[in-house]
């Protein structure tokens, strides 16, 4: 089963890339611009397995479109490049909105009472095969990609991290010592994190990357490849495990291409 898959997927990657989507590529990512010829065709045949074997949807009116679909599996793609990829197993289809979208959540009260109440979103990663962003915020990713917020980024990280279970900040690693390494360094980078806001000094790292190790995983992987050299420099064993997780030197292709990769 597992070869026939392999096979499908080589001759999905083997087709012949549109020449309008890596135009429609090198105009709006700035990364996927800064890589070399070999990883711009490694990311295409990621983009057309995605587009071949995830379903998307638009909702809330949307109506979709290749420069929609290949854009936000081109987001997808970046996180799985020069790694062994197995295409997100857990994701069956991609929504998009327009924009945020409400959702309902439940919140537990004081004793056995649980509060609802709406919330706005940009982005959700479920555990049960989905994912959810809105377009404007997409756009939003590729047309300021160096102020450390991608949306897409950040709901592809958490896709990578519930491959082994629950999201728990710990995806799936291969390398002996990088478990070993990985949660000796979030630990301690978390754990500085919150003290840093509670002593309301400030952060490199969004707050938001408090809420909980998985969170946080999230928020430093979009740190990671938006505003790589200030992480590298700031927090330099964080950017050394994700290196090793994600197989990649944003801070280096970025300076090697002569990308801008620094916001202070």
């Amino acid at each position: 089963m597992f070869g026939r898959k392999r096979r499908w997927r080589d001759q999905i990657r083997s087709r012949p890339f549109p020449p309008e989507w890596h135009e429609l590529l090198l105009k709006n990512l700035a990364y996927y611009r800064a890589l070399p010829p070999r990883d711009q065709l490694e990311i295409q045949g990621h983009v057309m397995v995605l587009l071949a074997e995830k379903n998307f949807e638009g909702c809330g009116g949307l109506a979709m479109t290749d420069e929609i679909k290949v854009m936000v599996s081109a987001y997808a793609a970046i996180l799985l490049l020069h790694r062994t990829a197995d295409y997100y197993p857990r994701l069956d289809t991609i929504l998009i909105y327009p924009s945020a979208f409400i959702v309902e959540t439940t919140l537990p009260g004081q004793g056995p009472i649980e509060v609802e109440r709406e919330e706005v979103r940009r982005g959700e990663a479920w555990q049960r095969g989905v994912v959810i962003l809105a377009w404007d915020s997409v756009r939003r990713s590729f047309r300021n990609p160096r102020d450390g917020y991608n949306v897409p980024l950040h709901e592809f990280a958490h896709q990578l991290d519930m491959e082994n279970g629950a999201a728990d900040g710990l995806p799936a690693l291969q390398d002996a010592e990088l478990r070993v390494r990985w949660p000796e360094v979030f630990n301690a980078e978390f754990s500085k994190l919150t003290g840093d806001l509670d002593h309301n000094r400030p952060t490199l790292i969004d707050e938001y990357g408090e809420e909980s190790p998985a969170e946080f995983f999230a928020v430093v992987t979009e740190l990671f490849f938006e505003r790589p050299a200030a992480l590298k420099r700031r927090h330099p064993q964080l950017y050394e495990v994700l290196q090793a997780y994600y197989a990649q030197d944003p801070a280096g292709v970025l300076s090697r291409r002569g990308e801008p990769n620094e916001y202070v």
